[in-house]
């Protein structure tokens, strides 16, 4: 399967789309934020330069400043697939993303979503 589309996707692009999908079942951006500074290690300010910067999903996981040892207990169905059966690397991480912001938009309380 050729991935190269959504590598190359802006995360710009995609944020928004998270944020609307939390907010539509009542959770805010803050908390979806949390959720990908807890899996990436990026912070506001970086964050915020990787949207500024027009980054794509490649880049913005290619230079997260820590992938977090907990992402490997995310288990679950994304797309149609497995994400702990995941392959490819950079796939995973992005399908682990979007785990966290189903199970956010799902009800799930933050202390699960975070795996703690």
């Amino acid at each position: 399967m050729d991935n190269s589309k959504i590598y190359k996707m802006p995360f710009a692009k995609v944020y928004p789309l998270y944020i609307q999908k939390a907010k539509k079942k009542g959770r805010t951006q803050k908390e979806v934020d949390e959720i990908i500074f807890w899996l990436t290690g990026y912070n506001r300010f970086s964050l915020f330069q990787i949207l500024s910067n027009n980054s794509d999903f490649e880049t913005f996981f290619k230079y997260a400043p820590k992938m977090n040892p907990n992402a490997a207990k995310i288990k679950g169905v994304v797309c149609g697939v497995r994400v702990e059966e995941i392959e490819d690397k950079l796939m995973q991480d992005i399908r682990y993303l979007d785990k966290l912001i189903d199970e956010l938009a799902n009800g799930k309380a933050m202390e699960k979503i975070l795996r703690e």
